[in-house]
């Protein structure tokens, strides 16, 4: 949706893999996503939520069997952002 072609939203460090790697796997979980809801104090929050399976439309961010999905509405606000 706001996500930039062939770039994706989100970097994830090597421990951040692994960190990612091993909650999937202690909760059967295919991935982490990444969303918004609203409140806090900017009008938004950041979720993060393990998910056994993505929402259309996610973009999908796979390194070394750690999946992130990321919300296309939370795309636009976690461009650049790094994941350690």
């Amino acid at each position: 949706m706001f996500s930039i072609p062939g770039k994706s939203p989100v970097s994830i460090t090597p421990a951040a893999e692994r960190q990612i790697a091993r909650l999937m796997a202690a909760q059967s979980a295919s991935g982490l996503r990444i969303g918004l809801k609203k409140g806090g104090c900017a009008g938004m929050e950041y979720t993060i939520d393990l998910v056994t399976e993505p929402k259309p439309g996610d973009d999908h961010i796979e390194r070394d069997g750690a999946h992130v999905y990321v919300a296309p509405e939370a795309a636009l606000f976690l461009l650049g952002t790094q994941m350690d």
